[in-house]
């Protein structure tokens, strides 16, 4: 029999304070904070559905830090589901070894699992804990809803329990786990073994009650929690993150070490990742912050192999065509089902500033709306980055003068690049002719079978807006389009362009609110991005109108 760990001796008051503040006594070694950057997303109006994404440096002391494994079980009754989680185990392993070596509490919670730990020193260790005085309400009840969440919809509609199975090899998956004496319906016994349970340190439990008295009696005022799923478990245990959040922890998500349970033939029918990608927006709004595992195994953040989805990154900051409206509902109608999604917006504060260029970094193309801004000499760098490393740029309107200056004096420490439009685009844009107009556009010969006008009905696709003067494009540009206003040449307003380093670029100077109501332009805009990516156009254009989905009962 197993004993549990004696109980802490009590530390004077000023050896505390050192403690926190990430001190340690002269003869231990110095306690390094955890550094993390907690990213929420914060709803503004007129953004098009779209959020501005807020990142923050925190320094947690890792002696006052839990991560909680919510459910990664041996097996799950959906195989898809079992294959995720055995994908991601490993990277989870590393990250818990990794915290664990920095002193961060480990608890496992593989709820309904606890008959197989018995006698394991983890869990014994979890119910000697002295149960705290001060447990919160219902601390030991699923949470299906916190007040902070109340007004929003909820992401997706999972009333199908989200299975994802091809349903004759989800048949065969059934027939298999009855095989094995399993439960087909609830087939987990134990968490699974890639993840290792350290019998010296960690706990084992997954009782709300329990849980939170470790926590209490250790003094975790932070807590990570990771594993699956999402819109389930890891938001509605009684140690999930509702609960965490609502009774006032320190609590983050981590992620990409998640999953959900969602169906893409249900509501919103977007991929499998992208409802994943939903969820966590709707943590980061609604509910708490999140982190990622690269901030403590560096590299990339963990992505399934089964995740294909290019990601498109917006880069919008521009006061005159709103596309920071226009932009994200195009984005929602026409391409969240098979693409992964990020916003870059301007400062509201400063125009001159957009927070989260890093995620250029992870990023397959970037569509820019940007004009006349001076950015930060390392935001700039990023962007000039990106484009050297010979991936795609979808430029419309005034991104032909994103980044040059006009009767501006350049801030200190940022930067002009008024070779954007001529090196990049391909252009030469030098103003434009007179007020807007609605003027009809021309196809050039020879370009009537170019992928980015499939399908794309271009007696119903207008000018609306002033005609840019940008004669003549550079030798490797190719125009698409033109029009023309009365008797004076015609410019081009759609074409494409090949980089120095091979990088594919659409630019257009169509882009104002009236166009993004024509559907020609939506689908000419969609089979743009299709076409910098070099993936051939969509066959699944236009959506249907989706319903409210409700929130879980």
């Amino acid at each position: 029999m197993f004993s549990a760990p004696p109980a802490p001796s009590l530390i004077p008051a000023l050896a505390l304070s050192l403690l926190a503040l990430g001190f340690a006594a002269p003869d231990q070694t110095p306690i390094k904070p955890l550094a993390l950057t907690l990213r929420t997303k914060l709803d503004s109006p007129g953004l098009g559905g779209a959020c501005r994404t807020s990142e923050r440096e925190a320094a947690w002391n890792p002696s006052q830090t839990a991560v909680i494994v919510c459910d990664m079980w041996d097996l799950h009754h959906c195989l898809n589901a079992t294959r995720r989680g055995l994908e991601l185990a490993p990277r989870m392993d590393q990250v818990l070894k990794t915290l664990r070596s920095q002193g961060v509490t480990i608890i496992h919670a593989p709820s309904s699992c606890m008959d197989p730990y018995t006698n394991h020193p983890a869990r014994l260790r979890a119910q000697a804990t002295k149960r705290s005085k001060s447990l919160p309400p219902l601390i030991a009840d699923w949470c299906k809803q916190i007040p902070s969440e109340e007004a929003s919809a909820y992401p997706i509609d999972q009333r199908d329990g989200g299975e994802d199975d091809d349903p004759a090899e989800h048949a065969r998956w059934q027939a298999r786990l009855a095989a094995l004496g399993r439960n087909p319906a609830a087939p987990w016994k134990s968490q699974t073994d890639v993840i290792t349970i350290d019998s010296t340190r960690d706990y084992i439990s997954d009782n709300g009650e329990e849980i939170w008295s470790i926590l209490e009696t250790r003094g975790l005022d932070n807590v990570i929690l990771m594993g699956v799923h999402l819109n389930m478990c890891v938001l509605g245990r009684p140690f999930g993150l509702r609960q965490m959040a609502k009774n006032g922890k320190n609590v983050v998500l981590m992620r990409d070490m998640t999953d959900t349970m969602y169906n893409p033939l249900k509501a919103p029918f977007v991929s499998h990742f992208s409802g994943t990608d939903r969820m966590i927006d709707h943590v980061e709004r609604f509910v708490c912050p999140t982190i990622a595992s690269n901030q403590f195994l560096g590299g990339k953040p963990f992505r399934f192999k089964g995740d294909k989805r290019p990601h498109v990154v917006f880069l919008i900051g521009e006061d005159e065509y709103h596309t920071e409206t226009t932009l994200p509902s195009f984005a929602a109608a026409h391409l969240a089902k098979d693409t992964k999604i990020s916003y870059i917006f301007d400062s509201p504060t400063d125009k001159n500033d957009f927070p989260g260029l890093h995620l250029l970094d992870d990023a397959d193309l970037i569509l820019v709306s940007v004009r006349r801004r001076l950015l930060p000499n390392d935001q700039l760098a990023l962007i000039r980055r990106f484009v050297a490393s010979g991936k795609p740029v979808v430029a419309i309107r005034t991104a032909s003068h994103a980044f040059a200056p006009r009767n501006q004096s350049i801030p200190e420490g940022h930067s002009a690049w008024t070779e954007f439009d001529a090196d990049i685009l391909g252009g030469h844009y030098v103003g434009h002719h007179g007020p807007s107009a609605v003027l009809p556009v021309s196809l050039v010969p020879q370009q009537s079978t170019h992928p980015i006008l499939k399908d794309v009905d271009l007696s119903h696709l207008k000018l609306r807006a002033s005609l840019y003067k940008v004669t003549p494009l550079a030798p490797s540009a190719t125009p698409l389009l033109t029009a023309q206003l009365d008797n004076l040449p015609p410019e081009p307003v759609l074409w494409t362009n090949l980089t120095p380093s091979a990088a594919r670029v659409v630019y257009t100077s169509l882009g104002a609110p009236e166009n993004f109501s024509q559907p020609p332009f939506q689908r000419l805009l969609r089979n743009a991005i299709d076409y910098s990516l070099n993936r051939p156009p969509s066959v699944n254009f236009n959506l249907a109108f989706i319903e409210p989905i409700p929130f879980p009962n």
